[in-house]
């Protein structure tokens, strides 16, 4: 899992409440078994005015000058409600999303982030509507440049281009794996001496719990 601890991108706003996972990616675009191949499918309904022939929604966010190299999302409240559905972190992440900043978020959408290093940085909404104003007023031209914001994992900050500060919730441990590139099992196998010890001695105390093969 790739590591995040400081990234500098292109921010676009799409400050819409309750975006769910099927909104995130249609389950029509969910044509493979992998993670791969789903990019082009992320947004599916926002983004092309024709789905079947890809034609771009000149009014999206994301088809918009200046927002083509989009790495950051903003959102409004419970961004990745809906289903489970993994498949929805893994078209963000291979579109190049690397962290959505948003008031909520579904719960496993949440977890889902976590699990494959996108960041879910909560802010409250207020703070999240003035960074997507004052990225909207720059750049009239549409350079990327003026639509980029940096964010700081280990400090729990949001610069923005003017240099306003935002520090955003995150949990001590969800921040640790991200930083660290751990997934849940890549985590636990950080003590595998404990428990192949624990394991061991556990084998030994109660040897009736056990396989034969197992001690």
């Amino acid at each position: 899992m790739r590591t995040f601890n400081r990234h500098t991108g292109v921010a676009a706003p799409i400050l819409r409440s309750n975006i769910d996972t099927d909104s995130i990616i249609p389950s029509v675009e969910m044509k493979t078994v992998g993670k791969k191949g789903l990019a082009d499918g992320l947004f599916a309904a926002w983004r092309y005015i024709d789905r079947e022939s890809r034609k771009p929604n000149p009014d999206f966010i994301l088809n918009k000058p200046g927002f083509a190299r989009t790495s950051i999302l903003l959102a409004g409240p419970n961004f990745g409600c809906g289903s489970s559905r993994e498949h929805a972190v893994w078209a963000l992440d291979e579109f190049g999303i690397r962290a959505v900043i948003a008031p909520s978020f579904g719960a496993i959408f949440h977890n889902n982030c976590i699990a494959n290093g996108l960041l879910p940085a909560k802010l409250p909404f207020k703070q999240v509507s003035a960074i997507a104003s004052e990225l909207e007023g720059n750049d009239p031209n549409g350079e990327d440049t003026g639509h980029e914001l940096t964010i700081d994992l280990e400090k729990r900050c949001i610069i923005t281009p003017t240099g306003a500060r935002y520090r955003f919730d995150i949990t001590a441990s969800d921040a640790e794996m991200l930083i660290r590139g751990l997934d849940p099992i890549s985590l636990t196998l950080q003590h595998q001496a404990a428990i192949e010890a624990f394991h061991l001695q556990d084998c030994q105390a109660r040897p009736w719990v056990y396989l034969p093969h197992e001690h």
